[in-house]
């Protein structure tokens, strides 16, 4: 026991000197680390250590960013719409290393204004276009032209409509497929597709994967026989029904 207790005591010891030798040791290095699991290039190493420079007004190297400072620079990190997740903290050596993974569009808002165009994530939030890399994602709008509303996708209703969106983001084919949808004014959705000149009409966003199952049925069936030109409007909204004409 009295052995057990010595070897806390130094291994706590050790752990406090660290923490002072570190806490006393400027920062060398800044390293950025962005974690790009989806292809996306919203923002660089360079763009996240601006955010902790402040543009490079407020230098980190060379400085002693403890508790509060480093609670801060985090904070400056996690505050760009396209990071998703952030970590900031000193190794032993006393270098910064900021950790980043980003946040990422499920599809692109439009406006007839396209300067004005916004992408909206999984989480149903808006995210402004970017300079560094356009995503290759559905668009979104009304069968005008016109915009959705601001927080369309927010409330109970909304929600509903993003489920849509979240369905086609996590099927490789249906992301690939769907090009333009479109919301309805009675709020049934709509959509055209990259191959094939049918205008899809699905209904409310209810029973979206037996909806979607049903189009696969179409895409089996229909175009290998007939041409994938033979109908422009394929209907599945109704149950057990597909109206092609």
């Amino acid at each position: 026991m009295l052995v057990a207790a010595a070897c806390l005591l130094v291994l706590g010891g050790l752990g406090i000197f660290a923490a002072l030798h570190q806490a006393n040791r400027p920062v060398g290095t800044v390293s950025v680390k962005i974690a790009n699991e989806f292809d996306n290039y919203f923002i660089s190493e360079r763009g996240v250590t601006a955010l902790l420079t402040k543009g490079g007004v407020q230098p980190v190297v060379g400085t002693l960013p403890e508790g509060p400072r480093l609670a801060e620079l985090e904070a400056r990190v996690r505050a760009h719409p396209f990071v998703r997740e952030a970590q900031v903290y000193r190794d032993l050596a006393g270098n910064l290393h900021a950790d980043v993974r980003q946040n990422r569009p499920i599809a692109r808002l439009t406006h007839p204004d396209t300067r004005l165009d916004t992408y909206v994530d999984a989480e149903g939030h808006t995210l402004p276009l970017s300079p560094l890399f356009t995503a290759r994602v559905a668009t979104v709008a009304r069968p005008n032209g016109a915009s959705l509303p601001t927080g369309f996708f927010q409330d109970s209703t909304g929600r509903r409509y993003l489920e849509f969106l979240r369905y086609v983001d996590e099927h490789d084919f249906w992301k690939a497929q769907v090009s333009e949808v479109f919301v309805e004014p009675g709020g049934k959705l709509s959509f055209t597709q990259q191959v094939g000149d049918q205008r899809i009409e699905f209904g409310k966003p209810e029973n979206i994967s037996e909806k979607f199952a049903k189009l696969m049925v179409f895409y089996r069936q229909i175009p290998s026989v007939l041409g994938w030109d033979t109908y422009h409007r394929v209907n599945v909204e109704y149950q057990n029904q597909i109206i092609c004409e």
